[in-house]
């Protein structure tokens, strides 16, 4: 007789019940996906990055999973802010890092607050952090946090690029919100 078991709890772990074959289905779909892999671009040619007029304003997608690259974690994309203008505003669970390829403008943060009581509860901060940006910098902005960014120089475009990881998505975490329309779009 084990010291950790009684035979109560014996009998229910040996009860019948259904048969299935999840593990033997895991082991087909990660062939598959090994087999698919092998076929994944390694290198994305700049005619192959496709834009988009989204929410958030005009931007190229760089790496997506929707591409067919290898990279299976992150979104990375160019965004494109005309002279003086701004992105939309929004947020998602997971943070981001934004490298400033031209230009210099900065960014509002609204910090998230959270609560798990019952269910989780969330606020964000009513006066956002001011963040200045320019040609070179690195920007990080942390999870759920809403943002948006501003060029300051109403004459240039400014050029940043926008790494995003996925890898929540799949554990239940898609969540993403976009909270205000780049202007024009």
């Amino acid at each position: 007789m084990s010291r950790f078991t009684d035979p109560t709890e014996r009998e229910r772990a040996h009860a019948p019940t259904r048969q299935v074959d999840f593990y033997a289905q895991a082991l087909e779909v990660s062939k598959a996906f090994r087999d698919d892999y092998k076929a994944r671009l390694n290198v994305v040619k700049a005619e192959q990055m496709p834009f988009e007029r989204s929410p958030d304003g005009l931007i190229k997608h760089i790496i997506h999973e929707d591409l067919n690259t290898k990279e299976c974690c992150l979104d990375i994309y160019m965004q494109f802010l005309p002279g003086g203008q701004r992105s939309g505003k929004h947020r998602h669970l997971t943070e981001e890092i934004f490298f400033v390829v031209e230009g210099s403008g900065y960014d509002l943060h609204w910090d998230v607050r959270f609560d798990c009581k019952d269910e989780m509860e969330f606020s964000w901060d009513e006066t956002p952090k001011r963040f200045e940006w320019s040609e070179g910098d690195f920007v990080y902005i942390p999870p759920y946090c809403a943002h948006q960014h501003f060029n300051a120089d109403p004459a240039n475009e400014a050029r940043i690029v926008v790494v995003n990881s996925r890898i929540v998505k799949p554990m239940g975490f898609d969540w993403f919100e976009q909270l205000e329309r780049a202007p024009g779009f």
